[in-house]
């Protein structure tokens, strides 16, 4: 099977994470609204904590193996964007403040994952 099968919502939000961390930003209005660029990362951490946690529930993960891939992998994901953002670009910055609202975003994809998200997707898979 495929890695893009078997975890389709996480590689999605992963890249597009990806993308979204290394090009360019445009100027908008919401320049001027305060942190907005914190509230960005914050949202899109949650984004991605939430889609692992589609992805492995999916797969009936519990434990360790749960804990890594929708916590620890999401936070360690976040500090790296920050570091290419820091040493592999020339227009965009890493900062400290955006990894702790990276984490915090993941920290909130915790109770949404374990609380919505598993129980939906366990409720729609057919018992064997």
């Amino acid at each position: 099977m495929t890695a893009f099968k078997k975890y389709p919502w996480s590689i999605l939000l992963y890249l597009t994470v990806l993308i979204l961390s290394i090009m360019p930003v445009p100027e908008t209005p919401l320049d001027d609204v305060p942190l907005m660029d914190k509230w960005t990362h914050f949202v899109m951490y949650c984004a991605v904590g939430c889609a692992a946690w589609m992805d492995w529930s999916r797969k009936k993960a519990s434990g360790l193996k749960l804990a890594l891939w929708t916590v620890a992998v999401p936070v360690l994901f976040g500090g790296l964007m920050e570091l290419i953002q820091a040493y592999c670009t020339t227009y965009r910055s890493g900062e400290w403040m955006d990894v702790l609202a990276n984490s915090c975003g993941v920290l909130l994809s915790i109770p949404i994952g374990y609380f919505v998200i598993r129980r939906i997707i366990t409720s729609k898979t057919p018992s064997a």
